[in-house]
C-alpha cells in the first residue's frame, strides 16, 4: 500500500467521491481540483475507465463494495450479502480487486445490515489484511462493527464523518461542508463523502479551492491513514520503559 507523506501544520480533510462508474456524467467529478479520492463501484459500465483516469491523475482509488442494506434495496453487481459463506465473500471481493488491482482500500456502498454482522466483517477484514488494503467505514449504520473488526486484525481504518450531499440544494451542502471543516480543524482530520451528482460537482468545484484559506488542506485518504498509523505508533510504549 503506497501511503502519502504527512505534514502536521494544518487540519487534514479527505473527500471521497462514492458511486463512481455507473453514469457517463460521473466523469465530471474526476476533474475536481486537488487530492480528491474516488471510490469506484465494481463491475459498472465505466468503472475501469474512470478508475484508470483517477490513477493517471495521481488520485487515490478505492473500491466501493455494495453491501446488504436493512432496506432490502437492490445492490448491483458484486454485492456482499449476510447469507453468503466466507468463500463467497472472498470471491466477490477478489473479483472487484482483480478488476481494479491498484485500489488501496474499500468502503461500503449501503451496508446498513451487513456492517453490523461481525462474522462477515471479520472475513472482509481478513481479505483486506492479506491484500494490504485498508478500510473506510461509510457509517451507514451507527451499529457498524467494521472498524472494530479492522482494529482487531490490525487493518488500518477510518470512518466517514459527514455526508455532504444527502440533499442536493446548495444551502444544505454548504452546511454539511462547514461541519466537515470544523471537525478537521478541531480533530486534525476529517473524512467526507459525496457523490458525482452534477449539483454536488458544481458545489465542490467552487468550494474546494477555498479550503486553504480556512487552514485546512485537502489530502488523499491514504494520507489520513498514514497519520493514524503514526499516531498509533507514538502511543505504543517503548521497550525501554520495561527494561
Amino acid at each position: 500500500m503506497l501511503l502519502s507523506p504527512v505534514t502536521w501544520s494544518q487540519g487534514k480533510l479527505a473527500l471521497i467521491i462514492d458511486d463512481v462508474g455507473y453514469n457517463k456524467h460521473d466523469i465530471n467529478a474526476l476533474y475536481l481540483e486537488g487530492q480528491v479520492t474516488y471510490s469506484i463501484l465494481p463491475h459498472t459500465p465505466h468503472a475501469i475507465e474512470y478508475a484508470e483516469m483517477a490513477r493517471k491523475a495521481n488520485k487515490d482509488v478505492m473500491l466501493h463494495i455494495p453491501m446488504e442494506a436493512l432496506s432490502g434495496k437492490a445492490l448491483g453487481p458484486g454485492a456482499i450479502l449476510s447469507s453468503m459463506t466466507r468463500l463467497e465473500v472472498e470471491t466477490r471481493l477478489g473479483a472487484a480487486l482483480n478488476e481494479i488491482p491498484y485500489a488501496i482500500a474499500i468502503n461500503n456502498h449501503m451496508g446498513s445490515l451487513l456492517t453490523q454482522q461481525a462474522h462477515t466483517m471479520r472475513w472482509t477484514m481478513e481479505f483486506l489484511q492479506r491484500n494490504n488494503l485498508f478500510f473506510v467505514d461509510s457509517m451507514t449504520s451507527n451499529q457498524s462493527v467494521g472498524e472494530e473488526q479492522a482494529k482487531r486484525l490490525g487493518v488500518p481504518s477510518l470512518h466517514r464523518n459527514v455526508f455532504i450531499d444527502n440533499q442536493l440544494d446548495e444551502a444544505y451542502m454548504r452546511k454539511q461542508f462547514e461541519q466537515l471543516i470544523r471537525i478537521a480543524q478541531k480533530h486534525r482530520h476529517a473524512v467526507g463523502i459525496a457523490h458525482p451528482h452534477p449539483e454536488t460537482v458544481a458545489f465542490l468545484a467552487k468550494t474546494l479551492p477555498t479550503l486553504a484559506d480556512r487552514g485546512v488542506s485537502l489530502v488523499p485518504i491514504s494520507s489520513l491513514i498514514q497519520q493514524n498509523i503514526q499516531f498509533a505508533a507514538q502511543k505504543q510504549p517503548s521497550r525501554r520503559q520495561f527494561e
